[in-house]
């Protein structure tokens, strides 16, 4: 069995030690922001922050997350609090949505480490790979997010997700949550 803490919550997998973290996150925790693209680790759609720092979630075992403590994008905040995610929606960085809570969470990684990251220091943790090609305004909400968590700047609230865990669970069955 294997142990460890998903978004400040301890956790226990049984299943094979081998399995990749991406997958026991996804369909053993239903924590499906973290998306699977590629598999190999090339596209940063399956990235969490684990001890701090970005990680492609698909390239890590549960056994090598034994110990640690894993955020995924539903940990980072439940109510689209973060100044990431505020930039992001404010700057109207999403296209198809898809890489953006890979993205969202390399950010925060960044952003924890310097709030005044330079054009370098974003193209050098984001790499993360995006169809939509949106990262002039990813740069600029990353900045953006920054500026927020200096205080220098306030972005109007974007909405909260609209919908509860607990009616998410109603709505499709395989859910269930837990308190």
């Amino acid at each position: 069995m294997t142990k460890f803490t998903v978004n400040d919550r301890p956790v226990q997998y049984k299943m094979d030690p081998q399995t990749p973290l991406l997958w026991a996150l996804r369909d053993a925790s239903n924590l499906t922001g973290t998306k699977y693209g590629c598999g190999t680790g090339d596209c940063g759609a399956c990235m969490v922050a684990i001890d701090g720092e970005a990680i492609r979630s698909c390239l890590v075992t549960i056994a090598e997350a034994e110990g640690r403590f894993v955020t995924t994008i539903e940990g980072l905040s439940r109510d689209r609090s973060h100044p990431i995610q505020q930039a992001f929606v404010a700057g109207n960085v999403p296209h198809c949505g898809f890489c953006i809570p890979g993205i969202v969470m390399a950010a925060s990684v960044l952003l924890k480490k310097s709030s005044d990251p330079t054009d370098d220091e974003i193209n050098a943790a984001i790499t993360n790979l995006c169809r939509c090609g949106s990262y002039p305004r990813l740069r600029d909400a990353i900045k953006r997010a920054g500026r927020v968590m200096r205080g220098e700047e306030r972005i109007a609230a974007a909405p909260p997700p609209g919908i509860t865990p607990e009616d998410a669970a109603r709505a499709v069955p395989a859910l269930t949550v837990t308190e």
